[in-house]
């Protein structure tokens, strides 16, 4: 018989079960994860939402309702990202001027042709180095090259091009980038709400889940008659859950 160091296994040494989501929290998975959704799906404040939530009987305080935020908003956006069904070829990028604590900062964002975030990144400068850094966040999100890229005249996306991606076709004419232009106005409204981002990592963490909840319930209501528009709301409302699930 030939004899080994290892012990064979008993009832002492079972694999443990993952823990749920929300264990050891006081009020059930359907409270918490709706007033998530309502705080990145509306422009409400923690107060706002603790009230709505008053309306239905439900006690909760404005903080638990921000942890909560801090804490599920991440899990969410990364169950969520993992079934994302793809963005398109066509990428538009730009920047905009965010200040925080009185600091300039840049806020890169890029979305495709139907209006989806690909992704947003908030960082401290605005040159080649830092267009570099994003794109190569992009194209980690995205996981393939785009055909195109749409970006205004500024010159530091003329580097990141050349260095990532030089067969993508870069349009800078005029007007060509105004989508992209229009897609911080969300973030805009709720910056506003929130009273100004507090620090680039709650701006960055809120935004990022932000983008995606965005993306989920961006279904082009102007596009498509009240039949299929309702239809494909309840297979967002599905994916939601799926993803909220404990």
């Amino acid at each position: 018989m030939v004899l080994t160091n290892k012990q064979p296994l008993n009832d002492n040494r079972r694999m443990k079960r993952p823990e749920s989501l929300y264990k050891r929290h006081r009020f059930p998975p359907e409270i918490i994860r709706h007033a998530v959704w309502l705080d990145h799906r509306f422009n409400l404040s923690a107060r706002d939402t603790e009230d709505l939530l008053a309306e239905r009987g439900i006690t909760v305080t404005y903080e638990s309702i921000r942890l909560w935020c801090i804490k599920f908003g991440p899990r969410y956006a990364r169950r969520l990202r993992r079934k994302h069904h793809g963005y398109g070829d066509t990428f538009f990028i730009d920047e905009v001027f965010v200040k925080i604590n009185g600091k300039q900062h840049y806020l890169w964002r890029a979305v495709d042709q139907d209006g989806e975030v690909v992704d947003v990144f908030l960082q401290a400068r605005r040159d080649g180095k830092a267009a570099r850094r994003f794109f190569k966040r992009m194209l980690n999100e995205h996981r393939s090259e785009p055909r195109k890229i749409v970006t205004d005249k500024f010159g530091s996306y003329g580097v990141a091009h050349r260095d990532l991606i030089p067969d993508a076709i870069h349009d800078t004419s005029r007007y060509a980038n105004n989508r992209a232009e229009l897609s911080h106005q969300p973030t805009r409204v709720r910056e506003r709400g929130m009273r100004r981002f507090k620090s680039t990592h709650q701006a960055q963490r809120f935004l990022g889940v932000h983008s995606i909840v965005y993306n989920l319930f961006n279904l082009g209501r102007h596009l498509m008659s009240a039949k299929h528009y309702r239809l494909f709301r309840q297979c967002a409302f599905a994916s939601w859950e799926y993803a909220t699930a404990p």
